[in-house]
């Protein structure tokens, strides 16, 4: 299960076996349940985190208690909550599992040793934060300036698998429309 870790990060560095083995030495496995708490809001955030497996929602809860998604990840995706993990402040957000799920966690002392003795993964944090912000802020264009019906099919576009993965409640929060918008735009949109 590694080797999904290990392709994603000779997408941008190569890697020796015994190189691949040092930076794995760094990381924790972390297993989780469907419906698990990866990070919960005003707890502390020790680890960014690679999924080798599964499914996990990022989310913040309005003082109505409406859900508001920021994130999906999947397989070969990153989670955290950046502000609290970076910063050592509490987590301004939940994430949970949507689907049995199996991590690799990295503390930000780990992550930054790592990165003093390996210029290669220091590298390859840079590129992948510099593609986490490309995503960040088409999402946030999209949430500025899309209609529902766009950003389902955006969406869809992007991550169809999601569609099969991610219940109809929980697509809708993501788009900020209610279910039966979504089955009305899925039986005329994307689909």
């Amino acid at each position: 299960m590694e080797q999904v870790f290990r392709s994603q990060i000779e997408k941008i560095v190569p890697l020796t076996d015994t190189e691949f083995a040092h930076v794995l030495s760094f990381f924790t496995r972390k297993k989780y349940k469907k419906h698990q708490f990866v990070i919960q809001q005003g707890d502390p955030v020790p680890y960014e985190f690679f999924v080798l497996s599964g499914l996990l929602k990022s989310y913040i809860l309005d003082e109505s208690g409406k859900m508001h998604i920021l994130q999906f990840a999947m397989e070969d995706w990153w989670l955290s909550d950046y502000g609290a993990y970076l910063n050592g402040t509490p987590a301004s957000s939940f994430a949970d599992c949507l689907e049995n799920s199996e991590l690799l966690g990295i503390t930000k002392e780990n992550k930054d040793k790592l990165c003093r003795e390996m210029h290669k993964m220091e590298h390859f944090f840079r590129v992948k934060s510099n593609y986490g912000y490309v995503a960040l802020q088409r999402r946030i264009l999209s949430l500025l300036s899309s209609d529902a019906q766009e950003k389902y099919r955006q969406l869809f576009e992007l991550y169809p698998t999601l569609f099969q993965r991610v219940p109809k409640a929980v697509l809708a929060s993501y788009i900020g429309v209610s279910r039966e918008t979504l089955s009305r735009m899925s039986i005329s949109g994307a689909e």
